[in-house]
């Protein structure tokens, strides 16, 4: 009979407890680094998608280059909220890079819309900025 009494006081505190966690609020249990990274991240997805929307109208080249702005204004905003909540050298190069990538999808993007030497021109010179951006972000690392 004692085992049973102990038994039954032991699963009614275990029950108690999700009950209690469950009243408490759960914002006011996060970390705030991590409330901030979840409220800017559900920003930057709003932000996204209103912007890929706004591209939807849009025909041809003009759309993918609206679609490839879209998604490098998301990335590029990912990583500087990475930077703002967890400062690092590492996260400051990572923001660089996706500066320098997006600026080179949307460069030769726009580029699509030439034709011939001007086609080529624009690519080559989407490339050497690329390339410029490059070594800056490598002059970071030393």
């Amino acid at each position: 009979m004692q085992k049973f009494l102990w038994i039954c006081a032991t699963a009614s505190c275990l029950m108690a407890l999700p009950a209690h966690a469950q009243t408490t609020p759960p914002a006011a249990t996060m970390d705030p680094a991590v409330a901030e990274l979840k409220a800017g991240r559900d920003k930057i997805a709003a932000d996204d998608k209103a912007d890929k929307a706004a591209c939807d109208a849009m025909k041809d080249n003009a759309k993918d280059v609206c679609v490839e702005e879209a998604k490098g204004k998301e990335k590029i905003a990912k990583a500087e909220l990475d930077q703002k909540v967890r400062p690092s050298d590492s996260n400051a190069r990572k923001v660089a890079e996706a500066k320098v990538t997006v600026a080179y999808d949307i460069a030769k993007g726009k580029c699509d819309d030439q034709k011939g030497d001007a086609k080529s021109a624009c690519v080559k010179q989407a490339k050497a900025e690329e390339s410029k951006g490059k070594a800056e972000i490598k002059a970071m690392k030393k």
